[in-house]
């Protein structure tokens, strides 16, 4: 019976460090995965012996689940991140403090950190540890944008119109006020003529009065683009293969991608 409990302790044992063993977690020394990486698949009571003591500023968990302590040897305030990318440790106060790191199991933890957000349905472009970049050619770039915005205005403009008579009251009016007037001037014989010409060019403007052109409001509208592009389609080629990706910003004449035409920052 003893040597059954000791085979079976034994057993749990081994499968406790093949668990460790498989366990795998990225430091980033710069938010989003930037900067120099450190990688650690055990164990490690002081980062200071490989130089990225109170160094990193995200993670990425790719096996098990691991406790990081802003002291070494596992002292201090420590925190247990399960599997995902963490591109920032500031929000759980661990950015540049994790002093030492360790696998766990899912028994006897302390604090267990939010989980991270899930992954994008895109590539992931942060670039792996020891990973080699390559230069791949942009043959298209195509600006996506929202549904288009329509705009209206009022214009005033002006209505034809069909030719009217004469404005016989105007005429009347204008003959009786210009006759007058040409009464005014001149003397004896001249001032009969003066008399005949202001009536007849009094009459000529009354006729005349009301006949300016009429205008109308017409609302006009157009179609216009409803902002700047939401994203931007980019199609590149490497090592003869076509590869699409969406970006928050436009490419230049090549992106950085790695050996399988992944794109990385």
């Amino acid at each position: 019976m003893k040597n059954r409990i000791a085979f079976l302790a034994a057993g749990a044992a081994l499968l406790a460090a093949a668990g460790q063993a498989s366990a795998q977690v990225t430091f980033y020394e710069g938010p989003g995965f930037h900067g120099r990486a450190f990688t650690a698949d055990h164990p490690i009571g002081n980062l200071a012996r490989f130089g990225f003591n109170d160094r990193a500023s995200s993670a990425v968990v790719d096996h098990g689940r691991w406790e990081v302590c802003d002291d070494a040897h596992f002292r201090g305030r420590c925190v247990v991140l399960r599997r995902g990318s963490y591109d920032s440790l500031r929000s759980m106060g661990l950015d540049n403090r994790i002093s030492s790191v360790r696998p766990v199991s899912r028994q006897g933890v302390g604090v267990e950190a939010p989980p991270p957000p899930p992954p994008q349905p895109v590539y992931e472009y942060r670039q792996r540890p020891n990973e080699r970049l390559f230069q791949a050619t942009v043959r298209d770039v195509h600006a996506v944008v929202g549904p288009p915005e329509r705009r209206c205005w009022v214009e005033r403009e002006q209505v034809a119109q069909a030719p009217a008579g004469p404005n016989v009251g105007g005429a009347i009016i204008g003959g009786v006020l210009g006759g007058i007037l040409g009464h005014q001037i001149g003397g004896g014989s001249g001032r009969t003529a003066t008399t005949i010409a202001g009536a007849v060019g009094g009459t000529a403007l009354g006729a005349n009065v009301g006949s300016a052109p009429a205008t109308r409001d017409v609302r006009r509208c157009s179609t216009a683009p409803s902002g700047p592009p939401d994203y931007w389609d980019v199609t590149y080629d490497f090592r003869g293969v076509e590869h699409h990706v969406q970006m928050s910003a436009p490419p230049g004449p090549t992106i950085t991608v790695n050996g399988a035409g992944e794109p990385r920052q």
